[in-house]
């Protein structure tokens, strides 16, 4: 089993177990600080939600940086397990983890409840547009879609590209909604 390390907030330098799952693929360490760069460092108040979350990567660098609630979503029971497992370990009390299917349930969340969604479904599950549907629901008006896909996407209706980056095989995306 690798780790993963987490590079910024209250729980920086601290590890995430990364388990030997097929697909499982954390977000490399350049790539997430691009992100919270292009964020800014501080996310305090915001609501986030990490769909597809995998190794937790994305959704504890998220609580890190003083996000007020971070959904993370694993349809993998036992990479669910151990997601719950590093949440006890750091005391990440708004951290909420949920063995489920993301999509299912991005379709029965509430309108607008997220500042910040962040998707990084495995890339070859074509699961990158009917993910993007689901998330433009669950934003905020000028609230942000991260996008992680094994190619440049463009961004859906409603929403503005602010940022792009290739690191390797990952695209990463960031884009705002329209307020």
């Amino acid at each position: 089993m690798a780790d993963v390390r987490l590079i910024g907030g209250q729980w920086k330098r601290s590890k995430l177990p990364v388990l030997d799952r097929p697909g499982l693929r954390p977000t490399p360490d350049r790539v997430r600080e691009t992100l919270f760069n292009w964020l800014g460092q501080d996310l305090t108040g915001w609501r986030v939600l990490d769909a597809f979350a995998g190794s937790g990567a994305l959704g504890f660098e998220a609580a890190s940086r003083g996000a007020r609630e971070v959904v993370l979503l694993e349809r993998d029971a036992v990479i669910a397990r151990s997601l719950a497992a590093s949440k006890e370990r750091l005391h990440a009390d708004t951290l909420a983890i949920h063995a489920t299917d993301a999509l299912a349930w991005m379709a029965s969340a509430a309108h607008g409840r997220f500042d910040l969604v962040m998707l990084d479904p495995p890339f070859d599950a074509g699961l990158h547009g009917t993910a993007t549907e689901a998330a433009l629901r669950l934003l905020s008006p000028g609230g942000w879609l991260y996008v992680e896909s094994g190619e440049a996407l463009e961004p859906p209706a409603g929403c503005q590209a602010y940022r792009h980056l290739q690191a390797g095989a990952v695209h990463a995306h960031l884009w705002r909604r329209d307020e």
